[in-house]
């Protein structure tokens, strides 16, 4: 298509004479971002994909993928302990060489995107393993890994799905430390015999339960009140207790002031004046958005920023749309693929529905599962709606009473008075995410609470909970 040069871009003149035409630039190849370069080529255009790492970004490599490997795992692990209480004895003993194993060769290839590249091709994108920049608008130029620049002016516009990166937090010392991230967490080979983990959000919660049940001895640390901020804190509080319950030291609103390592390994320091030692420290708190490097401020856009605002069809500019984590609309894979939908539906003059974000789902993969979708009942009440609240615990429910141990969680529903419909819902326990679609669809197509409380529900099941919790909302107004 074009012939690389050395000459990188020092003006707007030079940059642009040196340009190939195309039309289309996607800069950062998540999962929303190869599905829409696909699409794209597929529909006809001529499309430039580039990605400074790995095609599929932080889900396929680091997150969503590897994580649920090590997850089902670790699960697999404590059902085997549950044996005693069910159905007999049972004698095992954890390795976490098949889960290493596994990870590499079936989540990864060895972190390698030689196929994930090899897709685009065959779609017809034309694939850059490089640093691609805004230049203008409709332009950017790439830096490839030996040095040499290539430019190109896209005349349908540029897609930027930069995703983000583990935060480095402001704690005194650590960035001196080899400290985990998700990143090295699902990378390792062998466990250490003792953890702290700095961040009880959905992912610190996942990792510190994973490792828990290989027999690490994990200590987890939140600064805020509670652990999984995002959720409703009553499904905190059942997780909480179940992490004590495994033996799990869980420890909120500390304060941490510094972290030093040596031949002896991490050293964590609080506010208390108490001081925690472990073998490894794995910090799972916080997202930086990858928006720093990517020329934003070269049409109009601050690069210090931590989100992209953007409109209905993902347009944040003349020519330019943004997706994924950096819209601010909810960092996760399914986001990312459904803005994508939109952006290339818009991009390629096709019709289709606007963005939508009232009911968007999210799944915390502990033992229970956190479903949640739309509003907590916090946020229902801060938006000033008239709420009441129905909640039912799983375990006193038709399945859950069935499952036994490891059936411990709850439904919980949020209605707006005024419209007679859910605008949130958490469903937390064995399944809790599969339960959770019945409550997605619930709050997306805005069904009536008055339809809702007509259905049969299919006994004995875990989902019959959410009839339970309906019948309980007169009682949570």
């Amino acid at each position: 298509m074009d012939q690389p040069t050395d000459q990188q871009p020092t003006d707007q003149h030079s940059t642009h004479q040196q340009s190939t035409d195309v039309d289309l630039v996607v800069i950062g190849l998540g999962p929303g971002a190869e599905s829409l370069v696909t699409g794209a080529a597929e529909a006809g255009l001529r499309v430039v994909a580039v990605d400074k790492h790995l095609v599929g970004g932080e889900c396929p490599y680091y997150g969503c993928v590897p994580s649920k490997m090590m997850l089902r795992a670790a699960h697999t692990l404590a059902e085997a302990g549950r044996v005693g209480a069910l159905a007999g004895e049972a004698q095992v003993a954890p390795s976490w060489a098949p889960v290493a194993q596994r990870i590499s060769e079936e989540a990864t290839s060895g972190w390698d995107d030689a196929i994930a590249v090899q897709r685009l091709v065959d779609a017809g994108v034309t694939f850059h393993h490089g640093i691609g920049r805004l230049t203008d608008t409709g332009r950017v130029s790439v830096e490839l890994p030996d040095g040499t620049w290539r430019h190109y002016e896209a005349s349908r516009g540029v897609v930027l799905n930069p995703g983000t990166r583990p935060a480095v937090l402001p704690i005194d010392g650590l960035a001196s430390t080899p400290y985990w991230t998700n990143r090295e967490a699902v990378q390792a080979t062998s466990l250490p015999g003792s953890m702290i983990v700095i961040g009880g959000g959905p992912i610190g919660a996942e990792m510190a339960q994973v490792f828990s049940r290989f027999g690490v001895r994990v200590t987890l640390l939140e600064v805020a009140p509670r652990i999984l901020g995002p959720s409703e804190p009553e499904a905190a509080a059942i997780l909480e207790k179940v992490f004590v319950d495994e033996g799990m030291r869980v420890m909120t609103g500390v304060e941490i002031t510094s972290v030093s390592h040596s031949d002896a390994g991490f050293e964590v320091s609080l506010g208390s004046g108490d001081s925690l030692q472990a073998d490894r420290l794995l910090v799972a708190a916080g997202r930086t958005p990858n928006l720093d490097d990517i020329g934003l401020e070269t049409v109009g856009l601050d690069p210090s920023a931590r989100t992209v605002e953007v409109d209905e069809r993902m347009r944040a500019g003349d020519r330019l749309w943004v997706i994924g984590d950096v819209t601010g609309k909810g960092a996760f894979t399914h986001v990312a693929m459904y803005q994508a939908a939109i952006a290339l539906r818009d991009l390629t003059g096709q019709d289709g529905a606007p963005a939508r974000y009232h009911a968007v789902p999210h799944v915390t993969f502990t033992d229970p599962e956190v479903g949640g979708v739309g509003l907590t009942e916090q946020q229902a009440r801060d938006a000033g709606l008239q709420v009441r609240v129905g909640s039912a615990p799983m375990e006193t429910s038709s399945r859950g009473w069935l499952h036994g141990p490891g059936g411990s969680g709850l439904v919980k529903v949020v209605e707006d008075v005024d419209r007679g419909v859910l605008v949130g819902a958490t469903a937390m326990g064995p399944s809790g995410g599969e339960v959770l679609g019945f409550l997605a669809v619930a709050v997306h197509a805005e069904v009536p609470v008055a339809t809702l409380r007509t259905m049969i529900y299919a006994y004995p099941t875990f989902h019959r909970t959410i009839e339970t919790a309906l019948d309980h909302l007169e009682e949570g107004q």
